[in-house]
């Protein structure tokens, strides 16, 4: 899978994906683009999955006829200790995730 990981998640969290394409908004020349932005240039760039913690983006964004989804973290803050141990949930969710669904991970 091609993941994208947006500019509020600890970069360094690519490294715990092992297996899948792991790129930072910022990597991908994708940085400082909001939402719907967002979600165009990363479909057009052919990403499966974007990672975030913005909790707004599932009522701000339709993602009936998205071919990304589309993986909300809800965990203390977007430090690195308090997203690694959402790893499993999240690897488990990558494999079973379909185009223009929304998941949350919850602390």
């Amino acid at each position: 899978m091609r993941i994208l990981i947006d500019e509020c998640i600890d970069e360094r969290f690519r490294n715990s994906l092992r297996g899948h394409d792991c790129q930072t908004a910022r990597y991908a020349g994708l940085a400082g683009l909001k939402n719907g932005d967002l979600l165009t240039a990363a479909e057009t760039a052919k990403f499966d999955v974007l990672l975030t913690m913005d909790q707004g983006i599932e009522y701000q964004q339709n993602l009936t006829g998205r071919s990304i989804a589309i993986i909300i973290f809800r965990t203390k803050s977007n430090r690195l200790k308090d997203l690694l141990p959402h790893v499993p949930a999240c690897l488990g969710y990558i494999e079973s995730i379909q185009p223009g669904q929304i998941v949350r991970i919850e602390s």
